[in-house]
């Protein structure tokens, strides 16, 4: 199974990154890790007898090398990249709402530009989404924006996407790194290793276009 996960360096793409050759046992693995952190990437590659591939979502350019340098077709791959960076609207910065948009849709958009030709017949893809009802609150307001684009996005790609599976993960609040942005992690959130575990569950299935993660 040739597989992709970007994003790999946080906490969902970590934990699938380490669940991943094991949940599925017998088969050949080519697994690919992406993310913009060169030492942790490459130590976490190397500890997994991954190929660690540096890049930044949030460049055309960079997504682009990232497939050309893929020497499979892909079977799987997910999308676990995102950011939140919260501010009152009153308080917006261009360089938060670029980073946020940046990872949670224009990187989704370029991996579906270049990702698309590079899936396998019956290939699957995941993308982290978040539940409207969850982040509609203060200060969120470019984040619930980018995951709700990122919900059309994938609504429409699936029209192009030609029998290969696309799929939006939608969790409740999980505990990564991306609440240091934000100052806390909310009480109960949810490890990364269940919607991990979630994620592998539904490879091994039919797929769907919506996974509600519990």
């Amino acid at each position: 199974m040739a597989t992709l996960l970007i994003g790999a360096t946080g906490g969902i793409g970590e934990a699938l990154a380490r669940g991943w050759p094991a949940a599925f046992p017998g088969e050949q693995h080519a697994l690919w890790l992406s993310g913009r952190n060169e030492d942790k990437l490459g130590a976490l590659a190397a500890e997994l007898n991954a190929t660690a591939l540096k890049a930044d979502v949030g460049y055309e350019s960079h997504v682009k090398g990232l497939f050309e340098g893929l020497s499979a077709p892909l079977d799987t791959l997910v999308y676990a990249a995102g950011s939140a960076y919260p501010e009152p609207l009153a308080g917006a910065t261009a360089e938060a709402v670029r980073k946020v948009w940046n990872a949670n849709y224009f990187g989704a958009l370029w991996v579906l530009k270049y990702g698309l030709p590079k899936l396998a017949a019956g290939g699957r893809m995941y993308f982290i989404g978040a539940r409207p009802e969850l982040v509609t609150v203060r200060g969120f307001s470019q984040y619930a924006a980018s995951k709700g684009a990122l919900s059309k996005l994938l609504e429409v790609s699936r029209i192009e996407a030609r029998g290969r599976t696309i799929t939006l993960v939608l969790p409740p609040a999980v505990d990564s790194p991306l609440w240091v942005q934000v100052g806390r992690t909310p009480k109960g959130a949810m490890s990364p290793e269940t919607v991990a575990q979630a994620i592998i569950a539904d490879r091994k299935g039919a797929g769907q276009a919506e996974l509600m993660v519990e």
